[in-house]
């Protein structure tokens, strides 16, 4: 593993940092470098966009989900045979769970890393005060290591000059580039239809364009020095990714434009239980695979295929059987709408879905829900026994279950208080939270063990019949 490594932070959020960081790894990648992409926080859409450009999955560092020992693991992990690693800030930069520390921040994600931080500064109609600004960021925090500054939204070449002249001379940091505001360099189609426009390569001419723009006013080559770390000193615990177990089941995976959203780690601590993951999708209308002896069905945008998912209906009652069946089963929030009866659209039209859960998801125009989320396990939820879990939500839609007989799957606790969430009948599990496994290892061991029994009952009645 290299010991390159950088954090791109921001002064807040819309500073920029997404499309500097996106111009960067695509400049590296053009010279050559492999680039490791990361993400601060428990964000999907960035690190997607990170993968299209890099070619390497990126991951997200989470330091409030996570502990601190596993968030080193998997930042060791996914940088091994990278030349240099980048790591994306969220929010500020010292905006994390709660406004009194740093827990969650992308500060904290530095200091745990020991990486230099590049700090993004919005520069627009201001010259002198940026330094001040600079200044407050460098002396906010003990540990933190501001490295450098890129002027963001600049006039002109003068206009830079001004600001890298007072910065440099007050903050002793050097400005190494900018990008002007007239650039028009927003990212295109950062909604919903992201996934298939990464997937077919339309976004692939922006990528270019903005790698080709970092490297005209952004000196690369001091980057590269800046990002010349100290090698990390990790302790020597088991990782989350040594193999544990040979191939002892198969799993069935949803993964396609409308399911999509699975964190990296969650399918790689599967295999090193001794899982084979069975990808399958749901918008081509194919089959659960029937020597699947369990089912992960991920986040994602189901609402936005609901017409498709509608009328694939080979998917739907393969998989209906199959749970109805005793198939030991995670679904979470896509995944978890995908099982209810029916996805009421902004429109007000109805499609009817796999029909398991009952009741109806109503799509909204405005969020929802948002927040990290520390869960346990209610009415024998077999993934969560006595242990807690972490994890994210983040959703447009609601849920009005049909109340007789409803078991909910999990005891939720968030900024606002506790609540019953999602829903458990017999082998299956599902609600809106993203759980991250890396928070509550035991997770995976408990859905192996449940698969087992599962495959031990269906080789002792001699079918793999699903129905």
């Amino acid at each position: 593993m290299s010991n390159n490594r950088i954090v791109i932070a921001g002064t807040g959020s819309g500073v920029g940092k997404t499309t500097l960081t996106l111009g960067l790894m695509s400049a590296l990648v053009k010279r050559g470098l492999k680039v490791q992409g990361f993400k601060c926080g428990p964000d999907y859409i960035d690190p997607s966009y990170h993968t299209a450009v890099t070619h390497r999955a990126s991951r997200n560092l989470d330091s409030w989900m996570l502990s601190h020992e596993t968030v080193l693991d998997i930042f060791t992990y996914g940088s091994r045979g990278a030349d240099i690693s980048i790591i994306e800030g969220v929010m500020g930069f010292f905006d994390g769970k709660s406004p009194e520390s740093n827990g969650g921040s992308t500060a904290e994600i530095s200091i745990l890393t020991n990486s230099p931080v590049l700090l993004v500064v919005n520069c627009a109609s201001m010259a002198r005060s940026a330094a001040a600004i600079v200044k407050g960021f460098q002396l906010f925090a003990e540990k933190t290591d501001i490295a450098a500054v890129i002027a963001n939204k600049v006039g002109s070449e003068g206009h830079f000059q001004l600001v890298k002249k007072a910065i440099e001379l007050e903050c002793h940091i050097p400005v190494i580039g900018y990008l002007k505001r007239e650039l028009e360099m927003e990212i295109p189609e950062r909604h919903l239809g992201l996934i298939p426009s990464i997937e077919r390569g339309e976004l692939t001419p922006f990528f270019n364009r903005i790698g080709d723009i970092v490297s005209e006013t952004i000196d690369l080559d001091l980057l590269l020095e800046l990002a010349a770390a100290e090698p990390l000193v990790v302790k020597n615990k088991p990782s989350l990714f040594e193999k544990k177990q040979e191939k002892l089941l198969k799993m069935a995976v949803a993964r396609d434009a409308a399911f999509n959203f699975y964190y990296p780690e969650n399918l790689e601590m599967l295999e090193a239980n001794g899982v084979e993951l069975l990808y399958f999708s749901p918008l081509a209308n194919e089959e659960l695979p029937m020597d699947a002896a369990g089912l992960y069905l991920g986040g994602g945008f189901p609402e936005e295929f609901a017409h498709v998912l509608e009328e694939n209906r080979k998917t739907k009652e393969s998989i209906k059987s199959a749970i109805e069946a005793g198939l030991p089963t995670l679904a979470e929030c896509g995944g978890f709408m995908y099982l209810t009866d029916f996805i009421e659209t902004t429109e007000k039209k109805e499609y009817q879905m796999v029909g398991l859960i009952p009741g109806k998801v109503k799509m909204k125009s405005t969020l929802a829900a948002l927040g990290y989320r520390e869960i346990s396990g209610l009415n024998n939820n077999f993934l969560l026994k006595k242990q807690k879990a972490r994890g994210h939500e983040f959703h447009y839609s609601t849920f009005l279950p049909e109340k007789e007989d409803y078991r909910y799957a999990y005891k939720v606790k968030d900024r606002r208080g506790v609540v019953e969430e999602g829903y458990l009948k017999s082998n299956l599990v599902a609600g809106y939270t993203h759980l991250h496994f890396g928070s509550h290892p035991a997770l995976v061991e408990n859905w192996v063990e449940k698969c087992l029994e599962y495959k031990a009952e269906k080789a002792r009645i001699g079918s793999w019949s699903h129905r």
